[in-house]
Parts: C-alpha cells; sequence; structure tokens
C-alpha cells in the first residue's frame, strides 16, 4: 500500500476500542496516523506496530486530553508529521447509576474526559487543521434511547454534538467539515465493564439484526467521514447502531 504522507490524522484514545479499529482503518486508507493514549503505552504502541507490519505508518503519542497544555503537546506533534487533516475524538469514559446515586467523581471524570477532552482537541483542531479537512466526534445512541442511569453520560455527550454543530458552520468556510458518530451498543471494555452477561444480551437483541456493534463497524463509518466522499456531509450527527434508534 502506498502511504501518503501528506495526510496527517490524530485519534484521541487511539490504542483501543473504537480508538483502536479507527486508527488502523485511517491508516489503511492512506493517513499517517497519530495514536493517542494516556496511560495504554504497551496497548498503542501494538497499534502502531500492527500498523506498520501492515504498509501504513503511525506513531504513538503519549496525553491526556482533559489537560490543556498536554492536548496543545499532542497536537504539536501531529503538525509536525506534515500537518493536521483529520481529527477523531475518542477518548471517552462511561459512569452508569440514576441520577439520585451519581457521585461528584463519577460527573467529574465524565466532564473532563468526555467534554473537556473533546472541547480542548477541536479548539486546537480550529487553530491548526488544513482546510478542507475532516474532525469526526464521537457522540452516544443512549440520547436517543434515553435510558435510566445514563443521565451523566447523556449530558456530556449533549454537549459534544452541541460544540459539533456550531464548530461546523465556524469551519465550513475553510472547507473543513464536522460531523459525530454516534454509535449504539458496541463490543468493548467501556461499553462491557460493569454490565452482567444478562445486561449486555439484552442489549444485543435490541439491535435487528440480535447483536452488538462492533469497534470495526463504527470505524467504517469514521473512514468515510474522514473521506473526500464524505464532502458534502457536515454538522451531521450520525447514528451508527444496527437500527435500535
Amino acid at each position: 500500500m502506498t502511504v501518503d504522507s501528506n495526510r496527517v490524522a490524530l485519534v484521541t484514545g487511539g490504542s483501543r476500542g473504537i480508538g483502536r479499529a479507527v486508527a488502523e482503518r485511517l491508516a489503511a486508507a492512506g493517513y499517517v496516523v497519530v495514536v493517542n493514549y494516556h496511560r495504554g503505552e504497551a496497548q498503542a504502541r501494538e497499534v502502531v506496530e500492527g500498523i506498520e507490519k501492515s504498509g501504513g505508518a503511525a506513531v504513538a503519542v503519549q496525553a491526556d486530553v482533559t489537560n490543556a497544555a498536554e492536548t496543545a503537546r499532542l497536537f504539536d506533534a501531529a503538525v509536525r508529521l506534515g500537518g493536521l487533516h483529520c481529527l477523531v475524538t475518542s477518548a471517552g469514559v462511561l459512569r452508569t447509576a440514576p441520577v439520585a446515586d451519581l457521585t461528584d467523581a463519577d460527573i467529574e471524570i465524565m466532564l473532563a474526559v468526555n467534554f473537556k477532552g473533546t472541547f480542548y482537541a477541536l479548539r486546537e483542531a480550529a487553530n491548526r487543521m488544513a482546510d478542507g479537512g475532516r474532525i469526526i466526534t464521537l457522540s452516544s445512541t443512549t440520547l436517543a434511547l434515553n435510558a435510566p442511569e445514563y443521565g451523566g453520560y447523556n449530558a456530556t455527550k449533549g454537549a459534544v454534538e452541541g460544540i459539533t454543530r456550531v464548530l461546523a458552520k465556524e469551519l465550513g468556510p475553510r472547507g473543513i467539515t464536522v460531523n459525530a458518530v454516534a454509535p449504539g451498543p458496541v463490543d468493548t471494555e467501556l461499553f462491557t465493564t460493569g454490565k452482567t452477561e444478562e445486561q449486555i444480551a439484552r442489549m444485543a437483541a435490541m439491535a435487528p439484526a440480535g447483536r452488538l456493534g462492533t469497534p470495526a463497524d463504527i470505524a467504517a463509518l469514521v473512514a468515510f467521514l474522514a473521506s473526500e466522499s464524505s464532502a458534502w456531509v457536515n454538522g451531521q450527527v450520525i447514528r451508527s447502531n444496527g437500527g435500535i434508534a
């Protein structure tokens, strides 16, 4: 595969789950991929090695996206590779509980990672991305389901959708598209942790196909939004959930 070194993609939370699948898919599409991680260095380097063995190009960069200065340093590393042409904000955390039982710590970590981590990345991208670039944020189909125990999580993802739509209009004159992908239940550690087999089976059965989504399902949509073919798709929240909502 010929790698187009003039296109650089940055994937936050790119060492596992959906982020990993996105990094691998974008590398296969010709992007040089910056695989961001916070603590999972070994996992991030495994992603990079896999991409390189497949003929792609990638680099792992540690940064805590909840910290504005570290996020700026992360973008410095991406721009040094030849500019920035695609951003995918896939770093996220999930804490579920009835609103009455959500702790301050639950809210603080979700606000820090899901909202502030996305906001800092979008702010950097707004100032540094090349004209004609692509920005894809990660929301969630839980916003459409209004499921009990997801109130805090939905609040942070609602904020992500709100800023996505505004930024699409702010950056549109530069040919930059900004869209959100809202996955349904996906078979990742983020989704399955803390759930019983019965709960997982029940959520899988909500989809007409009777299964959970996979990281590859989500990565395929992200790759389309990161491509030239998606130039007329902007300011949208696209649900990738197998038809559950």
